[in-house]
């Protein structure tokens, strides 16, 4: 009788779970949906608030505005540049450093350590920052992106964590009495055993180097450099701006029309700046599940 009453309690258990995490994800996923659904279709039924389920008509005039312009391809080369050499200096960094960190015999470890995780507490703040880049020369340049954010303290204790948990000692030991030198080791064993971290920390920098626009904001003046979260902002503020202009004699209907146009852009600015780092996750997130799951637990 109690393992009746327990199965049907487990039954009953699992109707309720599964119903909860379906609204959940609806209520997560429906406003990416919104976005979609509202970037092809007609900028008066947007405007209306017509549109909620299903697309209203059909135009995909807000991509052919985004498209059409020289500077959405410039700042799609800049920031595909900014992240592969984000990737590459970010993650040959923390690799490096977080394998050095997890070694006991490091002299002056928990110094090393205590400072980085005091990073995460305090900053110099903006203004020093800056100076620091200036006074390194890297103003106005591509490294004034990608140096200043390449290393993340958080970074490194996860893959610090990785090592100490991933990589015995006893490993280490066997490979130097055969003659391995340290050098040798790491590229030879760790790093091909360190994939899944590697890839999570790929994955970690691409993403953030993405979505990254206040470091271009601060030290870019060249809008050649611009990557395209700064081109995309360009391009909202100058639909606003068009879109609120009242000087002299100004058509009525050439006013609304900018005015539809502006939230059809608007739509359309999001999906063609997640699109590419979305289609990233697919291949990684056996990597990043695995990646996170060993440096969180065990550590």
């Amino acid at each position: 009788m109690s393992k009746i009453a327990r199965a049907k309690s487990d039954k009953v258990f699992d109707a309720i779970n599964y119903t909860v995490l379906t609204i959940i994800l609806l209520i997560v996923l429906y406003p990416l949906y919104l976005i979609v659904i509202s970037s092809i279709s007609e900028p008066t039924a947007v405007n209306s608030g017509k549109v909620t389920f299903w697309p209203q008509g059909f135009t995909l005039k807000g991509y052919e505005i985004l498209l059409e312009n020289k500077e959405v391809w410039r700042g799609y080369r800049n920031t595909l540049l900014y992240v592969i050499l984000s990737v590459f200096v970010g993650v040959s960094l923390v690799i490096t450093a977080g394998y050095a960190l997890s070694r006991k015999d490091l002299v002056g470890r928990n110094f090393f350590m205590f400072a980085i995780v005091f990073t995460m507490f305090f900053s110099g703040g903006l203004i020093p920052t800056y100076l620091l880049v200036q006074s390194l020369g890297m103003i106005n340049t591509i490294w004034a992106v990608v140096i200043p954010s390449a290393v993340s303290a958080y970074h490194l204790i996860v893959t610090r964590t990785f090592f100490q948990t991933t990589i015995p000692d006893e490993l280490l030991e066997s490979a130097q009495m055969d003659g391995c030198s340290t050098v040798r080791f790491f590229f030879s064993i760790v790093v091909p055993l360190s994939t899944p971290i590697i890839a999570v920390m790929a994955l970690f920098n691409a993403v953030a180097e993405w979505n990254s626009f206040f470091p271009a904001l601060i030290y870019l003046q060249d809008q050649s450099l611009y990557p395209l979260q700064l081109i995309l902002r360009s391009i909202l503020v100058a639909s606003q701006e068009a879109s609120q202009a009242t000087g002299g004699l100004v058509d009525p209907e050439l006013i609304v029309e900018q005015q539809q146009y502006k939230e059809l852009i608007k739509y359309s600015l999001i999906i063609v700046s997640s699109v590419p780092i979305l289609a990233l996750y697919p291949f990684l997130q056996r990597y990043f599940v695995k990646g996170v799951m060993i440096g969180s637990i065990k550590g």
